[in-house]
């Protein structure tokens, strides 16, 4: 590593170690292309070195705020299954589609609407993701890629504490140092109704809310999919899901309560 980054080993050992103070741009650029990094991690290390990353490192409000227009957003949409979510993983905000397809967050006690927790200590999860483990690691993966090693986040480290020993399978993933940001892709989910389904999820981040992001779940045009989660939702049509209940302890006093 050091000869592919131009510099002498001992220079890079104290590099590794913490030891070096201020690290030149070239010097970084050059690391960063020897490991082949790709932007996310760039913007990482960066962080850890304590320079000046190429963009300001997301950070949530110590209480997260739900706009209410980003509220009727997601009402709006429905049948399309959306849900809000803080940068930890935390549920803000969910449709009556996104209760179907995956779980009755408005059940839940606050503390627990959270993916990763829900993912990791819901057994259930084994089944509704058929690809668990493909699901679970980038989860994971996403929970580092916010953490800020020279910004103390209580909130977080409680989380990943709980988490690592709760779950053998969480504290090795948290151990693998990756980093993930969700953008697109697809997803397996088991539903008892209508068996499995393979869905299109889109990642919309939401610009001014400490790292908010919006999740909406589709299935391509005419496939065995999209028949599969329309007559999922018609069948909810026929046990209405209370849209009151969209809104987390702490956003329920923004704005009224809809009944």
């Amino acid at each position: 590593m050091a000869t592919l980054s131009g510099v002498s080993v001992d220079y890079y050992a104290r590099l590794e170690q913490g030891r070096i103070g201020n690290v030149s741009d070239q010097v970084l650029s050059a690391i960063e292309d020897a490991l082949r990094l790709d932007p996310l991690e760039r913007e990482h290390l960066r962080g850890l070195v304590g320079t000046t990353p190429a963009k300001p490192h997301r950070r949530a409000p110590a209480k997260a705020r739900v706009r209410v227009g980003l509220r009727t957003y997601i009402d709006a949409i429905d049948p399309i299954p959306a849900m809000l979510q803080g940068p930890r993983m935390e549920v803000l905000a969910w449709n009556r589609a996104a209760t179907i397809l995956l779980a009755d967050f408005a059940a839940m006690p606050s503390e627990d609407r959270n993916i990763a927790r829900w993912l990791f200590l819901d057994p259930s999860n084994r089944s509704r993701y058929p690809d668990w483990e493909e699901i679970a690691a980038p989860t994971v993966a996403a929970l580092r890629a916010f953490q800020n090693p020279h910004v103390p986040d209580e909130e977080l480290e409680r989380l990943v504490g709980e988490l690592s020993v709760a779950s053998e399978e969480f504290a090795r993933y948290w151990a693998d140092y990756r980093l993930f940001q969700h953008t697109h892709g697809t997803k397996r989910i088991f539903h008892p109704a209508v068996g499995v389904m393979t869905l299109n999820y889109e990642t919309l981040h939401i610009p001014d809310s400490g790292g908010q992001f919006i999740s909406t779940y589709t299935a391509d045009v005419g496939s065995p999919s999209e028949e599969m989660l329309s007559i999922l939702m018609s069948w909810g049509d026929e046990q209405p899901v209370d849209s009151a209940e969209w809104m987390s302890e702490s956003t329920k006093n923004e704005s009224p309560r809809r009944d």
